[in-house]
């Protein structure tokens, strides 16, 4: 079911893009009085789910989820048709407009994603405002896996600063340490300020692993209720009861006792525990499943989280910076794959892509996974490949500097070229996928 509901979020979010992307083609288009033959969601080799045709335009649903199109009069374009482009130019074909305008009709889908993204930023804004955590208001300091242990960081350490530059939100810091080529991180580590020197080739290794958090917020294990019948009830451990510890391990996060409990299934443990002011030592039966029965109280209640809110008028500029922000962030991310060592291994296709989604229907998080998808759909369709938006782009600049359009043979020739390194590019990405799945 948890498989099922991140597809049906993945298909409806590439839908709402697609459709949004290929709109702004389309109405740039129908605005110059370009004619449109057909507009396409998702691609329809041999055959199409559904089609209708209104006016001049055929209207369909392709069953292939890679995308969609628009199939505009006098431009060769994924269809390659060249019978058309063999007859005299006709006044309503792409190819008869000015420079000017054509370059705004490639550049309307990318456009209008960045738009969408805009748009959404704000109304979640303005209708969930924001919720996050200071860094400074990590009050228990961190916890590294084993990438940020080799990075130089320690479980405890209290963040200051990342190069020297303070970061508000806790969230922020992996990805300031990793699009930012981190090289330093300033702690305090047993009450003494501390700096933690990056090696550089520890920045690729996040990517590689298909993960950014190489540290997350540490939070004591505080008993927040103990339900009747389980193995903590009957061991006698209380609400209020401290953990910090199982055998002869002391572990003073919560999440270091989940991680070392699942070793001791179906057997008998000694729990450490303060209570009120004496330590204890009690033994408890962990089940097959390797729990002991406590609810831990959560890091909201133990943390001083900041929630901003926004009213319409706040929420606008605060929904563009957020836009630009992302962009630049994903901008960094693409920068990393190319300057890092292996780090297009980090590459991933609609698996990765579909498992960014939650795996319960969650309307926020839906609708923010979009908006960054909306964005990086734009980004990659400005690259300068022929067959892409940016490619068209490319060559139509290209047109305004030299004062000539590049012939049909060579466009022809660009455009089959561009579309072998796009389904390239999508075989390599998905290929990591499947990969990454038997190195799990």
């Amino acid at each position: 079911m948890e498989i099922f509901i991140k597809i049906v979020q993945l298909l409806l979010s590439l839908s709402i893009l697609v459709i949004f992307h290929e709109l702004g083609h389309f109405a740039t288009a129908k605005w110059f009085k370009v004619r449109v033959d057909k507009f396409y969601i998702f691609f329809n080799p041999w055959f199409s789910i559904f089609k209708f045709k209104r006016g001049e335009t055929e209207y369909g649903l392709g069953w292939l989820p890679l995308g969609g199109y628009n199939k505009i009069a006098g431009m060769i374009d994924e269809s390659l048709d060249m019978e058309q482009m063999k007859q005299p130019p006709q006044p309503w074909e792409f190819r008869s407009k000015p420079a000017w305008q054509r370059l705004i009709i490639m550049l309307g889908g990318v456009t209008v994603n960045i738009i969408l993204a805009v748009f959404i930023y704000i109304f979640l804004l303005f209708l969930y405002g924001e919720q996050y955590l200071p860094t400074s208001a990590v009050k228990y300091g961190i916890m590294v896996d084993s990438l940020g242990y080799q990075m130089g960081l320690r479980n405890g350490d209290q963040i200051l600063s990342v190069d020297h530059k303070k970061v508000e939100a806790f969230h922020d810091i992996p990805k300031n340490i990793i699009l930012n080529e981190a090289k330093t991180i300033e702690v305090i580590r047993n009450g003494k300020p501390w700096e933690v020197t990056i090696p550089k080739e520890f920045i690729s290794k996040p990517l590689k692993l298909k993960s950014a958090v190489v540290i997350s917020v540490g939070f004591p294990f505080e008993v927040e209720a103990v339900p009747t019948g389980t193995p903590a009830s009957k061991a006698g451990i209380l609400v209020n009861d401290r953990i910090i510890g199982l055998n002869d391990t002391l572990l003073p996060f919560f999440d270091q006792f989940r991680h070392t409990v699942q070793q001791y299934k179906d057997k008998q443990v000694l729990v450490i525990l303060i209570r009120k002011k004496d330590t204890l030592r009690i033994p408890v039966q962990v089940t097959h499943q390797g729990l002991i029965g406590v609810h831990p109280r959560s890091p909201e209640k133990l943390l001083a989280f900041k929630d901003k809110s926004y009213n319409l008028l706040t929420a606008v500029p605060a929904g563009f910076i957020r836009t630009f922000e992302r962009a630049g962030s994903y901008l960094k991310s693409i920068k990393v794959i190319f300057s890092q060592k292996n780090a297009y291994e980090s590459v991933g296709g609609f698996i990765t892509i579909g498992n960014i989604f939650p795996s319960t229907w969650d309307w926020y998080a839906f609708w923010s996974l979009t908006a960054f998808l909306s964005i990086m759909l734009a980004i990659l369709n400005l690259l300068p490949i022929p067959a892409l938006d940016g490619g068209f782009v490319m060559f139509i600049i290209y047109e305004l500097i030299f004062r000539r359009k590049p012939s049909d043979k060579f466009m022809e020739y660009a455009q089959i070229i561009g579309m072998v390194i796009i389904f390239g590019l999508v075989i390599f990405a998905n290929g990591n996928d499947i990969i990454n799945l038997f190195r799990k």
